[in-house]
């Protein structure tokens, strides 16, 4: 507790009073509403793949709705979680531009027309005329929801805050203001003051994404560029421990950044684990006995021994909550807890908030990258059986360790321990936030300014 308080807190209260920070913890918190029905509706339509109660609960649904009544939850999740990188460009731009003294509106509509000039135009698509052949192509105005969904939200962060700065500055350079006479109404004086300044944003940000697909991306556009770049050390990793922790590490760490990890590093690591899951499916169908020739990194991996709870080990998170008695975030364990159950984490990740939230970096990335060497270790010795089956990343922790092994009781031993593990490293951070919250009720705030991430 020392150590935080010495050396974790005014680190965490530096970055907790800086604007871009602030714009981003508004924005994300902001779309709770958003996040959590998504998720419950994504929960909801994959129920019926965990084992066991799946085909129960599938035939429930049936029998109640319908054969078509995941509808519902599918338009849902393509309103909401589909769009989210949307919904935060515009949400950014917005909190940032305020923090300016600007209104904000015209700096909203601004960086979300930014954001959509750095996507392609044209997708390859393949079309099949009745009673004709297929047709393989360019096709202008197609556009992958991959642009929009959380997968691009990193890209989404720096477009919004590189348009609003933009803007912000170009508004108050009183040549570009265009003065209208009194009698005008104050909405449309307001719109035509900060005319040129939106239009010279919108093409200072369309020229930037031309240089970069002309001299340095090779054709790639900005997301496409920033996915590549990432993800290209990544290029020819094996099964080893080292590669496990470099991946969950990055995951983690993309995370904090309010980078969807999993979807970012999906090209790379799921074609890998499929593999390696599938050779052991094949060798275990095979009656291979001999451990040692099993991948250890292999399928459902991390679902089963790390992401217990989703992406950080928030089950854990939950749980070391409830032991320390939260009671200020009774409606969040609430909301949070029947989801994050079913690995869906997410209003917890941008509710607590966990996403660029300073004290929670630790815990966060230390957590399953220490839960990652117990599970890779103990597989590579043979105390617990590999992974011989693909399970849902739905699954509950616990039983997803003992499914993923084939029903070995050694998986759901090691998926427990882990979850231990990951409560123990939480439950310190979860006091501290406590003392912090205490320090500010009694009038003492850690920091001279209370506008700061919600530590």
């Amino acid at each position: 507790m020392n150590f935080i308080d010495k050396f974790i807190m005014p680190f965490a209260n530096k970055l907790g009073n800086n604007r871009h920070l602030l714009a981003i913890r508004d924005a994300l918190v902001g779309m709770i509403a958003i996040t959590m029905i998504g998720s419950l509706s994504v929960l909801l339509n994959n129920l019926g793949a965990v084992p066991g109660i799946g085909k129960y609960y599938e035939n429930l649904m049936v029998s109640i709705f319908g054969e078509t009544w995941k509808t519902l939850g599918g338009d849902i999740w393509w309103g909401t979680l589909a769009f989210m990188t949307i919904f935060a460009v515009v949400g950014i731009s917005y909190k940032l531009a305020r923090s300016y003294g600007d209104d904000g509106f015209e700096a909203m509509l601004v960086a979300a027309a930014c954001f959509f000039v750095l996507i392609p135009q044209v997708a390859n698509v393949s079309i099949t005329p009745d009673g004709g052949k297929a047709v393989t192509g360019g096709a202008w105005g197609f556009v992958s929801w991959n642009y929009f969904n959380a997968t691009a939200l990193f890209t989404g962060i720096i477009v919004a805050i590189a348009a609003t700065e933009t803007f912000v500055r170009l508004a108050k350079i009183k040549y570009l203001v265009i003065k209208l006479p009194d009698g005008v109404p104050p909405a449309v004086s307001r719109s035509f003051a900060k005319l040129l300044p939106g239009m010279a944003t919108i093409f200072i940000i369309g020229l930037f994404g031309l240089i970069l697909r002309k001299f340095i991306s090779d054709g790639a556009y900005l997301n496409d560029w920033i996915n590549k770049v990432l993800v290209s050390p990544l290029t020819g990793a094996v099964d080893s421990i080292l590669f496990a922790i470099l991946i969950v590490f990055l995951v983690h760490g993309f995370w904090i950044l309010g980078l969807h990890g999993p979807n970012l590093l999906g090209g790379i690591t799921t074609p890998l684990m499929t593999k390696l899951g599938q050779d052991n499916v094949n060798m275990y169908a095979q009656g291979v006995h001999d451990l040692s020739k099993y991948h250890v990194l292999a399928g459902s991996f991390l679902d089963a021994f790390v992401y217990l709870g989703g992406s950080g080990a928030t089950l854990g998170l939950l749980i070391a909550m409830f032991i320390a008695g939260r009671k200020r975030h009774k409606q969040l364990l609430a909301l949070g807890t029947p989801p994050g159950i079913f690995q869906i984490n997410e209003p917890i990740l941008f509710g607590l908030p966990i996403v660029l939230n300073p004290l929670w970096f630790i815990p966060f990335i230390l957590g399953p990258i220490l839960m990652t060497i117990i599970a890779y270790t103990s597989v590579s010795l043979g105390w617990v059986h590999p992974i011989v089956a693909d399970i849902p990343w739905v699954t509950p922790a616990i039983v997803g360790g003992l499914l993923a092994t084939g029903g070995h009781i050694s998986g759901a031993i090691l998926a427990a321990v882990n979850l231990a593990v990951s409560i123990l490293i939480y439950l310190p951070f979860v006091i501290a936030q406590g003392r912090i919250e205490a320090r500010k009720e009694q009038g003492n705030p850690p920091a001279q300014s209370t506008d700061t991430l919600n530590v």
